[in-house]
Order: C-alpha cells, then sequence, then structure tokens
C-alpha cells in the first residue's frame, strides 16, 4: 500500500531445506533527490516454495533515488555468512537456478555493495545466527522498483555459501563472488495497492 508518498513492496523467500524469510524494501529519496519520472506501485517478491512462507516488503519513493532499504528476517539457513543478490530474471521454472546471473545492467564485474565497480544486484551478504535465523537490514542505491534499472520481475536469491565481494581470488570471484548454490528466491512482482 503507498502511503507518504512511498512505494511497498514484499517478497517472501523459499527454498529447499526449510529456508524460509520475508523482507520489506523502503525506499527514502531524502538523501538523493533526482527528477525522473516514475509511476506509482508497489513490489511483491514471491517465491515458489510451500516450504518457505515468508515475504519481502519493497518500499520506494516515487522518484528512483535514494536508497532502497531492506528489512526482514530468512530462516532455515546454516549459521554463518549467505551470498544474498539481486538475480536478472523473475524465472523459478527450474527452481533457483533460472533466475539468471547478478543484475548488472552496467556491465560491471562483481563488487561488495559500496564499491564503484559492481553489479547493481550486488547486495553482498547477511549473517545467520547460531539458531540459522538472519536479520536483514540493507541500504542500497541501485535497486529500484521503477525506472529504467527497476528490480521489479527479477529474483532476489540467497546462496549457500559467502559472498567474497571480488576479492576471493577464486575464478568465479569477478562474476558470481564465489556465493556458492542458490538456497532461497523469490521473484519480485507487483502489489497492488487495494
Amino acid at each position: 500500500m503507498a502511503t507518504g508518498g512511498n512505494l511497498k513492496g514484499v517478497a517472501i523467500i523459499s527454498g529447499g531445506d526449510a529456508v524460509r524469510g520475508s523482507l520489506h524494501f523502503i525506499h527514502d529519496t531524502s538523501t538523493g533527490r533526482r527528477l525522473l519520472r516514475s509511476d506509482r506501485f508497489l513490489g511483491i517478491l514471491m517465491l515458489p516454495s510451500p516450504l518457505l512462507p515468508h515475504s519481502l516488503l519493497f518500499r520506494r519513493r516515487f522518484l528512483p533515488a535514494g536508497y532502497t532499504h531492506v528489512r526482514g528476517r530468512i530462516s532455515g539457513l546454516a549459521p554463518g555468512l549467505h551470498g544474498f543478490h539481486i538475480h536478472s530474471f523473475g524465472d523459478t521454472t527450474n527452481g533457483c537456478n533460472s533466475t539468471g546471473p547478478h543484475f548488472n545492467p552496467l556491465n560491471k564485474s562483481h563488487g561488495a555493495p559500496r564499491d564503484e565497480e559492481r553489479h547493481a544486484g550486488d547486495l553482498g551478504n547477511i549473517v545467520a545466527n547460531q539458531d540459522g535465523v538472519a536479520e536483514v537490514y540493507l541500504k542500497d542505491l541501485q535497486i529500484p522498483l521503477c525506472g529504467p534499472n527497476s528490480i521489479l520481475g527479477r529474483a532476489v536469491v540467497v546462496h549457500a555459501d559467502p559472498d567474497d565481494l571480488g576479492r576471493g581470488g577464486h575464478q568465479l570471484s569477478k562474476s558470481t563472488g564465489n556465493a556458492g548454490a542458490r538456497i532461497g528466491c523469490g521473484i519480485i512482482g507487483l502489489q497492488s495497492a487495494v
């Protein structure tokens, strides 16, 4: 629901081994106002697994400038770090494997969330506690819900291993962060305002 000039989105994370979660995305344009055209809409990430009945909420101001804040919880993870990314395709016909590569509209190398050289979808790592629960809070300028680089129709993916942020020296470091298997994912879609 749109309130106070904000857009909201919800993402439901699911995957094998009881991985499930919900995230809320809230956009704040107070840190970077640019006059760009956009429409009012909400985004929802729906994950196709009945094992993971959780959601992520995306909320964004009408201008596609400024931070998108991501908050939520994902459970069923092994304790420790897990790569967390927006992938290019909202296709889960082959589970999380059909979501494609990291969302990368500017054709850059993989990196850390605060690096100048990074994929737009590179959101770093989330940390699961000893109970396998990750409390997620992050903010990012490159994951808008509207505009030419919108994440709507794409997927959010949780990986089995830590993202090395492009610094690991592995052959996959500069493309995937060597983050391992895709253990949970969901499609980001529009949410009705009613």
